[in-house]
């Protein structure tokens, strides 16, 4: 049985599309602006905490990544780690001043309130705005079939494409109004690089500098240590001569 095509009125575009993308770039927009009035340009940065943070973070990749470097090349990157002269994972770390930081956690570096402020106001400024424009979507627009997907697509992206919509005969390549308001937030990263430049609030950036902030919040010596331990258990196994049957494994399972 052929599923009719379903004609969207040019009303829709006007009233429902097209008003949904241009609030969200306009709200992008003063965002990226309310966020420069916010931000500090007095901050400054330990380079030695940042450095013992991103020291743990390359050995939590190299972990996550064994397979796909040769052995070599990880006997060589786990000897510059732990090595027991001069491993970077086993340099002594000098003790801090203060034992005990505002966040509870001993040998921590004291943080800064005016930092944990900022943080948070880039926080406030993320989640609110995204909230009032998704409710006002939600109230405003639920319902309305405002858009299809130029080629065919598999019954999975029924969820993704269909938010609000709950039709089953409807063809999945028809994107529903809270979808598209998705589809919106997270594809709207390109125009506002090329509208703004580079330095455009980044949701990424944010997540990482919170985990930084907790990296100084913990004790680096621990830190290494666990981190030492963790990379002197992996067991090393090369993925590339299976990889081409595990992406054919792979493959047939997401078909499947």
């Amino acid at each position: 049985m052929t599923v009719p095509d379903v004609y969207l009125d040019s009303q829709i575009r006007n009233w429902v599309l097209v008003p949904i993308s241009l609030t969200m770039f306009v709200v992008g927009v003063l965002r990226h602006f309310v966020n420069k009035l916010m931000t500090r340009t007095d901050v400054k940065v330990e380079l030695k905490s940042i450095r013992e943070a991103q020291c743990v973070l390359r050995s939590q990749r190299l972990r996550a990544n064994v397979g796909y470097i040769p052995h070599k090349a990880f006997r060589a990157k786990r000897h510059f780690f732990t090595n027991k002269e001069n491993g970077i994972l086993n340099e002594k770390i000098e003790p801090v001043a203060n034992p005990m930081s505002p966040m509870g956690m001993p040998g921590g570096q004291p943080a800064d309130p005016s930092m944990l402020v900022d943080m948070m106001k880039k926080n406030l400024g993320m989640v609110v705005p995204q909230m009032l424009i998704y409710n006002w979507v939600t109230f405003f627009f639920s319902g309305f079939v405002v858009a299809k997907v130029p080629f065919p697509l598999t019954m999975r992206f029924r969820s993704m494409l269909q938010r609000g919509i709950d039709v089953n005969s409807l063809d999945i390549t028809y994107v529903s109004s809270l979808s598209w308001y998705f589809l919106n937030l997270f594809g709207m990263r390109g125009l506002f690089t090329l509208v703004l430049g580079e330095n455009t609030v980044d949701d990424t950036a944010i997540m990482q500098q919170q985990m930084t902030m907790g990296m100084n919040g913990a004790d680096p010596s621990k830190a290494y240590q666990i981190e030492k331990d963790n990379i002197d258990m992996v067991a090393y196994r090369w993925f590339m001569p299976d990889m081409e049957r595990h992406c054919v494994s792979l493959l047939k399972h997401k078909l499947a």
